[in-house]
């Protein structure tokens, strides 16, 4: 099938305004009807139509992934174009690719689930119509982010998740429940707080995000300026070095990318994340799965997928990538260590989101040296990722929702009351931990094998890094496994209802079997490489190593000291957010202020006084008296005469 062709598929154009738009128009009753009336009880049965709506979008989106072209990494990528601006090459462009079609039924699959979740999760909550249309705006803003090809159109996308993220993260703006705080309340670290309302993280979200939108924007501007196009799949990625030269490539991609950092909250822009968990957990899974942090990566990947560096070889896109390794890779570290020792539940997997994330991006990055495995193993990464994450934060949900403690906590009465939490969790951190012959080992021993062919470029630093966070990660998977269902404290269980909660999460974390079973059956790429890089004794012993990390993590989950603590402060790096940021803002705003002043002075008191002064000496001059003149005439003249004679002009 032809790009062609696809223009010429009956309905395509409707299937992708259901897309996009049936999780919109859905979330409208309950929006309008909490508009109406503070507190309808009648509009409590309205959350059904918006689970509806994202299960439209969901049908959508498999459609596409089943029937619209191949599903091979190598197959052409077909595209549905609505004209717009065509005069300018300015069009709704929608590409329909390995990574697109994957990515969109990711998402939808994800949403429908969360939103089913949601239904039980959030049945009380006094915000139902701000909460489903926001929720709502979100996957719709992310589909559109998956299937854009066209830049502009895809910032429209990239922007909604930042308007969606701000009304999510500080849903509960009251500020009137300790539940849904981050931190411990009332503590203080060198007189700086170090505990967060939902009003507060919600916006961190937002102006965060802001500093890495506007380069990205720019840099938009500054491509299309340069080429003439803003389809990701047709700029001339290879001729732009000739034009602007390397220290231009390095500028252009870089501003770019800001946006992918800090919306997938790379160093130093994580501190966003964290405190976002003071949104409600059905947030933090959609947040944290499919949408929102994993649109940084995934926009990554696209780019890559296109400008193919592998092939390129070019010096500034060298610069570029290998900034992206080291930043993901150090960004994961820190975060590795950050949840090692971190005590609240949604903060411990926020901490995990991001190391994860901080992978994606050093496994994508590779590409320039390894090719396009490298880019597979990062997405497919990307999506056992999402369906554990998922599955993890609605786990922690539902405790939060049956101890009414957002900390680590519980034994085994937790275990035995709430035992497809439990095993649920077991499931999703064994599968995403690395522990072979589960998920996670064999697309991590496709990442050992991306880390090791860097060798020749950067020795074994790459591949040291990376089995150092394997080993921290599941370390951390093995705690929050012990001190939920094993060595927390024990806790009053108000267990009421909870089924379609339970049954939400189960059908994500079966996703994770499922993909076990595509991984060691199927005889198609890129499934039979990282099967593959999985026999290798290489990785059989990374495998150990997570196990017996893992191991460490489920028996002594505490690290109670000094270093414990400093860990669990995240190493102080919201004083860059809260105390040297806005204190460099202050300063820089001071410096404004005085250049104000001093504009004022000269604008309005220096110039016009000068002119005052010239004025009167005018006038003084030009007084229409003879005598005066021919004073001020011979004064010069003789001013003129000694001049002269000082000068040595007369004799």
């Amino acid at each position: 099938m032809t790009e062609g062709m696809i223009e010429e598929l009956p309905m395509m154009g409707e299937l992708l305004a259901l897309l996009f738009l049936s999780p919109i128009v859905a979330s409208f009753p309950i929006a309008i009807a909490w508009g109406i009336d503070p507190r309808p009880e009648w509009a409590r049965k309205l959350p059904i139509l918006s689970v509806l709506g994202l299960f439209v979008s969901l049908c959508v989106a498999l459609y596409i992934l089943f029937n619209i072209g191949e599903l091979s990494p190598e197959a052409e990528p077909l595209k549905y174009t609505i004209y717009w601006l065509p005069d300018f090459n300015i069009n709704f462009v929608f590409i329909f690719d390995y990574l697109s079609k994957l990515m969109g039924a990711l998402t939808a699959v994800i949403a429908f689930l969360i939103g089913v979740y949601g239904l039980e999760y959030m049945r009380d909550d006094y915000r139902l119509g701000w909460y489903w249309f926001f929720f709502n705006l979100f996957t719709a803003s992310m589909l559109l982010v998956v299937y854009s090809d066209n830049l502009l159109m895809l910032l429209i996308g990239w922007e909604g998740l930042g308007i969606a993220s701000w009304g999510l993260i500080g849903h509960w703006f009251r500020d009137d429940d300790e539940l849904s705080y981050v931190g411990i309340l009332k503590r203080k670290v060198a007189g700086l707080n170090m505990f967060w309302s939902p009003s507060t993280g919600g916006w961190r979200a937002i102006s965060t995000i802001r500093i890495g939108d506007m380069p990205m924007f720019f840099a938009l501007g500054a491509l299309f300026a340069l080429t003439g196009n803003l389809n990701i799949s047709e700029i001339p990625w290879a001729g732009l070095e000739e034009k602007i030269g390397v220290a231009g490539i390095v500028i252009l991609m870089v501003a770019f990318l800001m946006g992918p950092f800090t919306k997938s909250a790379q160093l130093p822009f994580s501190e966003w994340l964290m405190t976002a968990m003071t949104g409600p957990t059905t947030v933090s899974a959609l947040l944290h799965s499919a949408t929102m942090v994993a649109a940084g990566t995934y926009i990554f990947m696209r780019l890559s997928w296109y400008i193919q560096p592998w092939e390129l070889h070019l010096e500034g896109y060298e610069y570029v990538y290998i900034l992206v390794l080291f930043l993901g890779l150090i960004s994961s570290l820190y975060a590795a260590l950050v949840a090692t020792s971190t005590r609240e539940r949604k903060v411990l997997l926020a901490a995990s989101t991001m190391s994860s994330l901080g992978l994606m991006f050093a496994s994508a990055a590779a590409s320039y040296w390894v090719g396009k495995f490298a880019v597979l193993v990062a997405f497919w990464y990307l999506i056992i990722h999402a369906f554990a994450k998922a599955t993890l934060f609605l786990v922690a949900g539902h405790l939060i929702h049956e101890t009414h403690d957002r900390f680590l906590c519980g034994d085994m009465e937790v275990a035995r009351k709430l035992k497809w939490a439990f095993v649920a969790t077991v499931i999703a951190t064994i599968f995403l931990s690395g522990i072979p012959p589960f998920t996670a080992y064999w697309i991590k021993s496709g990442m050992d094998g991306v880390m090791h062919h860097l060798e020749h470029e950067f020795g074994l630093l790459p591949l040291a890094l990376l089995v150092t966070i394997s080993a921290i990660y599941s370390g951390f998977l093995g705690k929050f496994l012990s001190m939920n269902f094993f060595k927390g404290k024990k806790v009053h269980l108000h267990l009421h209802g909870g089924a379609i909660m339970s049954t939400a999460y189960m059908v994500m974390v079966s996703m994770l079997i499922v993909i076990l079973g595509l991984y060691l059956t199927s005889h198609e790429e890129p499934f039979v490489d990282f099967f593959h890089e999985g026999l290798q004794s290489s990785s059989f012993a990374v495998g150990l190593i997570v196990l017996v990390a893992y191991s460490i993590g489920l028996f002594k989950p505490k690290l109670e000291s000094p270093v414990g603590q400093f860990l669990s402060d995240r190493m102080y790096v919201m004083f860059l957010n809260d105390y040297i940021v806005p204190k460099i803002g202050w300063a820089i705003a001071k410096v404004v202020d005085y250049g104000n002043r001093l504009i004022d002075f000269t604008c309005h008191q220096a110039i016009p006084q000068m002119f005052e002064v010239y004025s009167a000496g005018i006038r003084f001059v030009q007084n229409g008296s003879l005598e005066r003149y021919l004073r001020i005439v011979v004064g010069f003249v003789m001013l003129i005469v000694v001049v002269a004679v000082a000068a040595g002009w007369i004799a």
